[in-house]
């Protein structure tokens, strides 16, 4: 059987203890790595799970699938994933190869960020769609997210933003060597710069992960952008946002505020989430409050809540 384990969104531990007998008794255990990180390392894993991992990156993933279904209709194979297995639609094609194959399969679930994001104090009932805010380049510079971000606010919705994870393609070799140091601890991100990819050589690059004030820097930009072209976007600079880093882990962060105050915190290491409020609950108030750069900035909502 392929089993599909989720790890969770923390550390080595966060693994169910279903996952975990799952982990111990298959024959080949893989380890994906390039869909999101967890705050520690392969060695901190194998040395949790008694288990050597193999490490999936996306070309195994999505170029050698059938070396990981490889006699997995007569043994047992665990595909482990960090946050929940169907966090990434690759996954799902992992499925259907296993079916066409005759493989059964089994999921075990864990926590994602699309449910623990409730640690804010936001209901998830009143999400609406989730959007990918990506790297901007100087040739390319979407703002399709924005659009669904306000989308989502006129209907009231909040919104989760995740957060881009790309290459550096421009590093010095003494700044690479820092980079090195610093994501040590993570999973590595496995990617081809553009140029690599189009000549086919094999040649990786670090990842390098956005985070909240980047992505509020891009939406403020945005908003600019809008006002030029005679418009008045329903976001503003004084949005109110939640900013999230580490999601899970022991040192998790969360910080709320306007859009203009998220393009200055600063949260730390990678992973950062970002959610645009909608419509609030007075409970949804009081928790954000809890995490506020400034009360103040809850003002405009308690005039509210009075009236």
């Amino acid at each position: 059987m392929l089993y599909l384990v989720g790890l969770g969104l923390g550390d080595a531990q966060d693994i169910t203890v279903k996952g975990l007998e799952v982990v111990k008794r298959c024959r080949r255990v893989y380890l994906e790595a390039y869909t999101s990180i967890l705050t520690v390392g392969k060695g901190a894993l194998e040395e949790f799970y008694g288990r050597e991992l193999i490490l999936a990156d996306r070309e195994t993933v999505e170029q050698e699938a059938d070396n990981i279904l490889k006699d997995a209709d007569v043994c047992d194979v665990a595909f482990l994933v960090v946050g929940d297995p169907f966090g990434a639609t690759t996954h799902s094609d992992l499925v259907l190869r296993a079916v066409k194959l005759g493989i059964p399969y089994r999921v075990i679930h864990n926590a994602s960020i699309m449910s623990a994001v409730g640690c804010c104090g936001l209901q998830l009932y009143n999400f609406g769609e989730t959007v990918s805010i990506v790297f901007w380049t100087d040739a390319w510079k979407p703002e399709s997210f924005f659009d669904k971000i306000q989308k989502n606010k006129q209907n009231g919705m909040h919104t989760l933003c995740l957060l881009d994870a790309v290459t550096v393609r421009c590093l010095k070799s003494c700044q690479r060597k820092k980079q090195v140091k610093k994501f040590d601890k993570y999973i590595k991100v496995k990617e081809q710069s553009l140029e690599n990819l189009m000549k086919g050589r094999k040649i990786y690059e670090l990842p390098r992960y956005m985070s909240v004030n980047q992505a509020a820097e891009q939406l403020l930009a945005i908003v600019q952008n809008r006002r030029l072209q005679g418009e008045e976007p329903e976001i503003t600079e004084n949005a109110l946002c939640v900013g999230l880093a580490r999601v899970g882990a022991m040192d998790q962060k969360i910080v709320s505020g306007t859009l203009q105050q998220m393009s200055t915190v600063e949260l730390g290491g990678p992973l950062h989430s970002m959610i645009i409020a909608g419509n609030m609950h007075p409970l949804e108030i009081d928790m954000l409050k809890l995490f506020a750069v400034d009360e103040s900035s809850f003002q405009d909502y308690e005039c509210q809540r009075n009236t």
